[in-house]
């Protein structure tokens, strides 16, 4: 499954899979996959050249999503790309996990306390417009 999920991450939004139970109790797995129209044929050949199934179930589905902004923000710990995320009067800040991972990594720094610390400093800096 991950070299298929791979080939498939690179041409749709999402990829995932399930472990699930078909008829007469047999171990399978749910392979989901999001991605644009344009895309189908090339998702379906993967799938069909690199698995064993002989069938696919598709379906339509709508999405809403929030307005964001992406932005390069000057961190203590380094550069950072910050998700900025707005919903009615609410923002949200997500650091971008490519980009601290590799801090996090470098520095040896939990993943998660430099997300806190990373929201933190952008918070502030972004507070008295610094």
């Amino acid at each position: 499954m991950g070299f298929v999920i791979d080939l498939l991450l690179e041409k749709s939004l999402d990829v995932f899979y399930t472990p699930i139970f078909m008829k007469k109790n047999r171990p399978a797995y749910k392979l989901s996959v999001l991605c644009n129209v344009e895309k189908e044929e090339e998702i379906l050949d993967i799938i069909f050249k690199h698995t064993t199934t002989i069938g696919i179930r598709k379906y339509f589905v709508e999405r809403d999503i929030l307005k964001r902004e992406i932005i390069d923000f000057k961190s203590s710990f380094g550069d950072v790309k910050l998700k900025i995320v707005f919903h009615k009067d609410n923002k949200y800040i997500y650091p971008e996990y490519e980009s601290i991972k590799k801090i996090a990594i470098k520095e040896d720094i939990s993943i998660i306390d430099l997300y806190r610390e990373v929201v933190s400093e952008y918070e502030k800096k972004s507070k008295f417009n610094l």
